[in-house]
C-alpha cells in the first residue's frame, strides 16, 4: 500500500490505515453524496467537487480520532475490572487485620475476610464514602491518591460502639512520568489496625485512677480517723473500741465493694467492642439469680416471681455478664422497693424491636424515682438519694455496670419509674 511518497511495509502500520478508513466510512460516504448532490444541481463544479472530497478524505484518515488517542488509556480504565490478581488478593487474605484495595477514584475493589467482618456494610464495586463516611479516614486515602505516596491516620467510629483504627494506604506501585502510569499504579492498599483494645486499656486505667480516688477518699479517711482515735483517747475505752471497729468494718467492706465493681465496670468497658458469640439460656440464667438472692429477699420481706412466657429462650450473650446484670437489677429491686414487698421478673417477647428476640422486665412496687433523675440513673456513681444508697451497701456503679454489658451485648435498655407506684427495667436482646 502507497500514502504519497511512503510505502507501508508493516502488516501493524497498514491495519492502523484501516482502522481510520474504517472508522471514518460514514463521514466519507456521506461526503460523496453531498458533492454528487452539488455537482448535479449545478452548485459545484466537478473540479471543485473532487478537490474538497480528497482534502475531507486526507483530514478523515490522516487525523486520528480521539477514540484513538486514548486507546493506549482504555486497558488502564479497563484494568479496575481485571485487577488485583489473584496473587494480590491471595496475599490480602493472608492479612490478620482488615485490607482493602481500592483504585485512583476511591473504588473498593477487594476487600479481605478481615475488612468484610470488621466494615460488613461496604461493597466492592461502590466508592468507599457510600460505606465508610468518617472524614478523616477519606482524607487519608485523598491525600495517599493526589501524592502517591504512602500516608498514615487514625479515625474514630462511634456506630454500633466506640471503635478506633489506625490506617496505612499505600500505592501499589508510584507513577513514573517518564513511563506513565501502569496497571500497578491504579490501585491502592488499605490497612487497617484496631486500636480499640489499646485505646480502652489507656481509658480504663485513667477512668479507674479517679474513680478509685474520689470513691475511696471517704472510707479511707474515715477509717485513718478511728484508727487514730483509737491509738490516742480511746486507746483504753472498751466500748469505744468495738463500736468503731465494728464502723471500719463497714468501710473496708465497702472500699472492697468499690475496688470489686470497678474493676468489673473496667474488663466489660475494655471488651466492649467485641459482641458475644456463644448461646445461652436466659430463663435459666434469671432462675439462678432469683435463687442466689433468696436469703437478701427474705430478709427484706419480699417475694420475687418469676414468670417466662418464652418457648425459646436461647440467645446469642456472655452467660457470666448476663448473670451480672440480672443479679444487679434483681437486687436493685429488692433494695430499692422494699416498701412494695414485690418484685416481679418476666421474661417475654420483645414487641418493639425486630432484630430483638428477648425482653427481660424486672419491676418493683416502691416509692420510685422522681422522672428528672431517670436519665441519670446509668451514670457511674450517680445516686437519687447518696445517704441512703450508703445505709444499703450501694457503690453507685451497678446500673452503668448493666449498661455496658448491655451495648456489649448490642441491646437495648429502659427504665421508666413513677414516685409512688415502682420503678420497671426492661431490656431487650437478640
Amino acid at each position: 500500500m502507497v500514502t504519497g511518497s511512503k510505502t507501508i511495509d508493516n502488516p501493524s502500520e497498514m491495519q492502523r490505515w484501516r482502522d481510520r478508513f474504517y472508522g471514518a466510512r460514514w463521514v466519507l460516504i456521506t461526503c460523496v453524496l453531498v458533492f454528487v448532490g452539488f455537482y448535479v444541481t449545478g452548485k459545484l463544479p466537478a473540479v471543485d467537487a473532487v478537490l474538497a472530497f480528497s482534502l475531507i478524505f486526507l483530514a478523515a484518515i490522516a487525523v486520528p480520532r480521539r477514540a484513538n488517542l486514548m486507546r493506549n488509556e482504555l486497558p488502564l480504565a479497563t484494568k479496575s475490572y481485571i485487577w488485583p490478581d489473584k496473587s494480590l488478593k491471595r496475599f490480602a487474605e493472608a492479612l490478620p487485620d482488615p485490607c482493602l484495595i481500592v483504585d485512583r477514584r476511591a473504588i473498593l475493589r477487594y476487600r479481605n475476610s478481615a475488612a468484610a467482618t470488621e466494615f460488613p456494610a461496604s461493597t466492592v464495586g461502590d466508592p468507599l464514602a457510600f460505606s465508610l463516611r468518617n472524614p478523616a479516614f477519606l482524607n487519608t486515602i485523598d491525600q495517599a491518591i493526589n501524592g502517591a505516596v504512602r500516608v498514615t491516620g487514625e479515625f474514630h467510629e462511634t456506630v454500633p460502639s466506640d471503635n478506633w483504627y489506625q490506617v496505612a494506604v499505600t500505592p501499589l506501585e508510584q507513577k513514573k512520568q517518564h513511563n506513565g502510569p501502569t496497571k500497578h499504579s491504579e490501585l491502592l492498599v488499605v490497612t487497617i489496625v484496631s486500636k480499640t483494645a489499646q485505646r480502652k486499656h489507656d481509658q480504663m486505667r485513667a477512668d479507674f485512677v479517679a474513680n478509685a480516688s474520689h470513691e475511696l477518699r471517704t472510707p479511707l479517711t474515715s477509717l485513718i480517723g478511728f484508727l487514730d482515735t483509737l491509738r490516742g483517747p480511746a486507746a483504753n475505752d472498751d466500748e469505744a473500741r468495738e463500736k468503731f471497729m465494728g464502723i471500719m468494718h463497714a468501710q473496708a467492706e465497702r472500699m472492697s465493694r468499690l475496688i470489686d465493681d470497678l474493676l468489673s465496670l473496667s474488663r466489660i468497658e475494655l471488651r466492649q467492642h467485641m459482641r458475644p458469640t456463644s448461646k445461652t439460656d436466659i430463663a435459666k440464667i434469671a432462675k439462678e439469680a432469683i435463687e442466689a438472692l433468696q436469703p437478701q429477699a427474705a430478709e427484706s420481706e419480699v417475694v420475687v416471681s418469676f414468670q417466662n412466657q418464652l418457648d425459646d429462650a436461647m440467645i446469642t450473650g456472655d452467660q457470666n455478664e448476663l448473670m451480672q446484670v440480672m443479679t444487679n437489677l434483681i437486687e436493685n429491686a429488692i433494695k430499692y422497693g422494699t416498701e412494695g414487698k414485690k418484685v416481679d421478673v418476666i421474661l417475654r417477647k420483645c414487641p418493639l424491636h425486630a432484630d430483638h428476640k428477648v425482653r427481660i422486665e424486672v419491676r418493683d412496687y416502691g416509692q420510685g424515682i422522681p422522672v428528672e433523675h431517670v436519665p441519670r440513673l446509668t451514670e457511674r456513681f450517680y445516686r437519687v438519694d447518696a445517704e441512703s444508697s450508703r445505709r444499703k451497701k450501694g457503690t453507685g456503679l451497678g446500673l452503668a455496670i448493666v449498661k455496658h454489658i448491655i451495648s456489649r451485648h448490642r441491646g437495648d435498655l429502659q427504665i421508666s419509674s413513677v414516685v409512688g407506684e415502682g420503678t420497671k427495667v426492661a431490656i431487650c436482646l437478640s
